[in-house]
């Protein structure tokens, strides 16, 4: 399950932004999290919810907005979303296509007091 480390780096980030800002804990934090990047949702929230335990994020409000895989068509140009990697280009047909969204999994925002 690398949901738990994921969840404890996003713990440390927040600690580490908050240190940075002379902040004492954060209420609210964002994060996004593209639909290609491999992470279980209910497993990643599971996993904060121990990791966030005696942390600044304690009693944050978690934020997470889902970005659609898309992807980009190397024949014709045509950008689309996806749901897997052999999703052929609805236009032409073509499975040579480049992702150009949907592996995100970053901390987009820390509100903090």
């Amino acid at each position: 399950m690398h949901e738990l480390s994921i969840a404890m780096n996003i713990v440390d980030i927040a600690d580490e932004e908050t240190k940075k800002a002379n902040a004492k804990k954060v209420y609210e934090i964002e994060l996004e999290i593209g639909t290609m990047s491999g992470i279980v949702l209910e497993a990643l929230d599971f996993a904060l919810q121990e990791a966030v335990r005696d942390s600044v994020l304690e009693n944050a409000k978690i934020k997470i907005t889902i970005i659609q895989a898309k992807a980009k068509c190397l024949n014709c140009l045509h950008v689309f979303e996806i749901e897997d990697l052999y999703s052929p280009c609805p236009n032409c047909n073509e499975f040579k296509t480049e992702i150009i969204s949907g592996k995100e999994l970053r901390v987009k925002s820390l509100k903090v007091e």
